[in-house]
C-alpha cells in the first residue's frame, strides 16, 4: 500500500548504479579470464565496484523496509533508485567505506540514508529497518561464499576465486561491526526502541563518534587480533581458508609485491 505513493520514477533504477554494475561485471569477466595483463587491476576493480555495490544494497534495504513500514518519503530522497549520490552522507555511504578496504581490508560500515522515524509506529518495526542493512551484508557473504559451501570450485580461475574470498571477507566484517550495539551503528539502532529515554538522551551525543570510535579500536592489536580471528572462523565454517582471503588482499593491493604463497597458488 505504501509504494502505491511513491511515483514510478522514484524507484527507478539510477543509471549510476547500472553503471557500477557495468564495472563490476566487466571487471568480473576480465579476472575470469585473466585478460588484464596485471590481474591485480582487474581484482582491485572487480573487488571495489562489487563492495560498493552492496553498499548501495545496504542502503536500499533501509530505505525500502522504511518505505514498507510507513516512511513514504524515502522515494523522494532518491533511496529506491540504488543511486550513492542520493545518501545523506555521500561520503560517510560509499569514499569512506572503499578507503578503508584499500587501507586495511576491513568493510567497515558507512553512512545511512535518513527516515523519518516519526512516521514509523511499533519497535518492532524500528529494529527492523536497522536491522535490514546488515542483512543485506550476510546474503551478499552467503553468495560470495556459495562456491566455496557448495564445493562448486571445478573450472573457477584461481585469481576469482581470491577475489570471491576477499570480497566475502569484506562482507562479514561489514555485517559484524554493523551489528555492534555502538551508537551510531546500525546494532545500536536495533536495540535503541527498547531503551528508555532516559538512557537513549545520555547515549545521543556520542552517536556522531561511534564509527570513530569502532575504527579507533580497531587499530589496537589485542581487539584487532580477536576480531580477525572471529571472522576467519565464520570464513572457515563457509569453507574459505586463510590463504585464501590472504591472497585474495594480496591480488586487490596490486601496487605492492606479491606474496610468494599467492603465486605457488596460481
Amino acid at each position: 500500500m505504501t509504494t502505491a505513493t511513491t511515483r514510478h520514477s522514484d524507484r527507478r533504477i539510477s543509471p549510476v548504479f547500472v553503471g557500477i554494475m557495468a564495472v563490476t561485471a566487466v571487471t568480473g569477466w576480465a579476472t575470469w579470464t585473466g585478460f588484464a595483463e596485471q590481474p591485480g587491476v582487474a581484482v582491485f576493480l572487480f573487488v571495489t565496484a562489487a563492495w560498493i555495490v552492496s553498499l548501495c544494497l545496504h542502503e536500499y534495504a533501509h530505505a525500502r523496509t522504511a518505505l514498507h513500514s510507513g516512511d513514504i518519503t524515502v522515494g523522494a530522497k532518491g533511496y529506491l533508485t540504488l543511486n550513492p549520490l542520493k545518501y545523506t552522507h555521500a561520503l560517510l555511504s560509499i569514499v569512506l567505506p572503499v578507503l578503508f578496504v584499500i587501507m586495511g581490508g576491513i568493510g567497515l560500515p558507512g553512512g545511512a540514508v535518513f527516515i523519518e522515524r516519526g512516521r514509523i509506529q511499533g519497535r518492532w518495526r524500528h529494529s527492523l529497518i536497522s536491522a535490514a542493512g546488515p542483512l543485506t551484508n550476510v546474503l551478499f557473504a552467503a553468495v560470495c561464499t556459495a562456491p566455496f559451501w557448495l564445493d562448486a570450485l571445478d573450472g573457477v580461475p584461481r585469481d576469482f576465486q581470491y577475489a570471491l574470498a576477499f570480497l566475502a571477507l569484506l562482507q562479514v566484517t561489514a555485517a559484524i561491526l554493523n551489528f555492534l550495539p555502538v551508537p551510531g551503528l546500525d546494532g545500536y539502532g536495533v536495540i535503541e526502541p527498547w531503551l528508555s529515554h532516559n538512557v537513549k538522551r545520555q547515549v545521543e551525543p556520542f552517536a556522531p563518534f561511534g564509527l570513530l570510535f569502532v575504527f579507533a579500536l580497531l587499530w589496537l592489536g589485542p581487539v584487532n587480533s580477536v576480531f580477525f580471528d572471529a571472522v576467519d572462523s565464520i570464513l572457515s565454517a563457509m569453507g574459505i581458508t586463510d590463504l585464501e582471503t590472504y591472497c585474495g588482499q594480496d591480488l586487490y593491493r596490486f601496487w605492492q609485491d606479491t606474496s610468494e604463497y599467492c603465486q605457488i597458488g596460481q
